[in-house]
């Protein structure tokens, strides 16, 4: 019995699926010996020098749509008052070029004079931000106003790393809400500017393990926690556990009742982040240990998509070489079985386009060190991933950008390439 493959008729309206990049953007700040310091990715990795052959570098790939995020700490300089400078530059090239951006409007930091993500005026402020950044480029469409909400609280209120560097639940439940509300009245603030704005909920997507059988309920609470964010952010009603969390912690019943007032599902996709220090091992009720790759992507995947049913984005993951090729591939592999299982997956990230600087030590110390996760070196020489990525890209152009059925969106991407046409 011979087995015959049916020839694949491809529509030419559909949007195929989407790779992307991203270009490293991180600014905590952080404590050093010689005081606090402003980290920024985009300084200590040499964009601010070379973003224009960044930008190249990513189309030779064969990639459109790039994550970037503008340095808001630079840019937002009081209320009601903004340097545009390097966006009017840096935002009208990339439209030149063709490139689609995915705006980052927050990536781990605020300005200094909003201090941190203990303000409760920084919701406010920053979608004042957001809208008048949407006003500025209408052409603009996808957004990720507040990137990592769960990580920017965890590390900044709960490790005590970055910001306002706490270690305490209440530290942690109050910065979690203000980055939420903050990323909700972005949307609001855009949407008004822009009725067909979509975002992007870049978030990281966790899962901690029991190490000892007196851990399995402090573990659970903490696979509780990991949608927090997700929750707040789309109007869930969290369990009656994580309800006394959040209460015990520092919010209040009119703030709660805040994220059930509204419904912006319909204009998100639920991007996640997975890297192999997503997993977690429980040693002790107070320490947990990164656990590597336990579950996996398709695992811990699933378990996001059920809870929330939307359409979703595979938007960061890297891994240091040697190991890079044939984690890239997995990755792939992985989205390939979660679509062929029904997961509207519409989209896979390597973050970031360039090798980064100190993350090896998440931020938290200047050593500069650099990272060699990128599809380039930071001289722009392409890595051996790099080169994977464009192979991948190349051999997998045709698939759609939903894995069963079409999605048709003319005068959407089509305008935007006549116009990159038109204009150089």
């Amino acid at each position: 019995m011979r087995y015959y493959q049916p020839k694949r008729m491809l529509n030419p309206h559909t949007q195929r699926f989407i790779f992307a990049t991203g270009i490293e953007c991180s600014y905590p700040t952080i404590q050093t010996p010689q005081g606090e310091k402003r980290v920024d990715e985009m300084e200590k990795c040499c964009h601010y020098r070379y973003w224009r052959e960044d930008f190249q570098l990513t189309r030779e790939l064969g990639i459109r749509f790039l994550r970037y995020g503008p340095p808001y700490y630079k840019m937002h300089l009081a209320p009601g008052k903004y340097d545009w400078s390097w966006t009017d530059e840096v935002l009208p090239e990339m439209r030149k070029m063709g490139l689609v951006p995915i705006l980052d409007l927050c990536h781990f930091g605020v300005p200094d004079w909003i201090g941190n993500f203990q303000n409760p005026d920084f919701p406010r402020l920053f979608a004042e931000y957001a809208r008048a950044f949407a006003a500025r480029y209408p052409w603009i469409r996808f957004y990720t106003p507040v990137n990592e909400m769960y990580i920017t609280a965890e590390f900044s209120a709960f490790y005590g790393w970055w910001n306002e560097r706490l270690t305490t639940h209440h530290g942690f439940v109050t910065a979690i809400k203000h980055a939420v509300k903050a990323n909700i009245l972005a949307m609001m603030a855009i949407l008004e500017e822009r009725q067909d704005a979509l975002f992007i909920q870049s978030e990281s997507s966790e899962y901690t393990h029991a190490g000892h059988p007196q851990l399995c309920d402090e573990a659970e609470m903490f696979n509780e926690r990991r949608f927090l964010s997700l929750d707040l952010n789309y109007g869930l009603r969290i369990s009656s556990g994580m309800y006394e969390y959040v209460m015990d912690n520092g919010m209040t019943e009119e703030e709660y009742d805040f994220f059930h007032r509204y419904d912006l599902r319909e204009h998100c996709v639920m991007g996640n982040d997975y890297y192999t220090s997503n997993e977690h091992l429980m040693v002790d009720e107070h320490q947990r240990v990164f656990a590597g790759e336990i579950f996996g992507y398709y695992v811990v995947t699933k378990d996001y998509h059920q809870r929330y049913n939307l359409p979703m984005m595979h938007t960061e993951t890297n891994r240091c070489e040697p190991d890079a090729e044939r984690w890239l591939w997995k990755t792939w592999s992985n989205i390939q079985r979660l679509r062929k299982d029904g997961v509207p997956l519409c989209g896979m990230t390597w973050y970031s386009l360039t090798d980064q600087v100190d993350w090896d030590t998440a931020l938290r110390e200047d050593n500069g060190n650099v990272n060699p996760l990128g599809l380039y070196d930071l001289d722009r020489n392409i890595r051996a991933v790099g080169r994977a990525y464009k192979e991948m890209i190349e051999q997998w152009s045709f698939a759609p950008l939903l894995p069963n059925g079409p999605l048709t969106l003319v005068g959407q991407w089509e305008v935007w390439e006549d116009q990159a046409k038109e204009e150089g």
